[in-house]
């Protein structure tokens, strides 16, 4: 399983978060996270590489735990 500091690629990042089961919305120079209720939740930056403590706080913001993430990163549910 990767570690925060690889799982850092935006597109997988945003995979991972709907897997969770948010709503993205794309636009901008972000892409904005809700729940399912369209509650905010988080910003997500649409750099290609995501600094691993940005990471962390959208995780954290998510309510989701760092290993929970990394398994959804990885595809798994």
């Amino acid at each position: 399983m990767p570690s925060l500091y690889n799982a850092n690629h935006r597109d997988r990042v945003i995979r991972a978060l709907r897997r969770a089961g948010f709503r993205i919305d794309q636009g901008g120079a972000h892409a904005i996270v809700h729940k399912a209720d369209g509650t905010f939740v988080s910003v997500v930056p649409r750099h290609s590489r995501i600094k691993p403590g940005t990471l962390r706080a959208i995780i954290k913001q998510c309510g989701l735990s760092e290993d929970e993430f990394l398994r959804l990163y990885a595809g798994k549910r």
